[in-house]
């Protein structure tokens, strides 16, 4: 009997009216976030966390700030005169925009900050999933900014570990939620 191959899937999201305190857990080495409610996960995306050069920082974090439509102050495009892209990968503070040029800033949709010195979530560009490739903030597919981004408040804890544990580095995330289990009272099954 021949197996089908599964489709690669980018993300899930399983938490619309999902009732429980919300968190966010995102693990360096697999490159994905899982979204609680409470202790049940319902919704994972892959992610694009810090180069070696501009890592993401581990540890405790809680949402700090929302904003819909941000744009970083650092890292950006140089341009020449005519529009034309100099420098793709523009860092403010390693040297001043020369004369004739223009800064233009990376746009980081649905931002969502974890630190005071600017990480965090955002919309973006996650070119090979399960590998690195930002200045350190967590990139995030569209479709998944937006429902942490609408799922999450000022306060919400954001853990970010370097390793997945291993009681959670042989989960399928690719499959469907078990249902929670129904409770019994003395006159039958009684909702959750």
């Amino acid at each position: 009997m021949e197996q089908k191959k599964q489709a690669f899937k980018m993300h899930d999201w399983r938490g619309d009216s999902v009732p429980g305190k919300a968190s966010v857990v995102i693990y360096l080495d697999k490159q994905k976030a899982l979204f609680y409610r409470d202790d049940r996960i319902v919704g994972w995306t892959y992610v694009a966390t810090g180069i070696s050069s501009h890592p993401t920082p581990t540890g405790s974090f809680k949402i700090l700030e929302k904003v819909v439509d941000k744009h970083s102050n650092l890292y950006g495009k140089l341009l020449d005169a005519e529009g034309k892209v100099v420098d793709g990968d523009f860092d403010t503070r390693k040297k001043p925009v020369p004369e004739g040029h223009t800064f233009s800033p990376s746009h980081m949709p649905l931002f969502m900050r974890m630190t005071n010195d600017g990480v965090g979530m955002h919309v973006g560009r996650i070119p090979r999933p399960g590998r690195v490739a930002s200045h350190g903030c967590i990139r995030l597919p569209r479709l998944m900014a937006q429902k942490f981004f609408s799922n999450v408040q000022i306060g919400t804890p954001v853990e970010v570990r370097a390793e997945t544990p291993p009681e959670l580095a042989d989960l399928n995330l690719d499959a469907p939620p078990k249902p929670a289990k129904k409770k019994w009272s003395l006159f039958g099954r009684s909702e959750n």
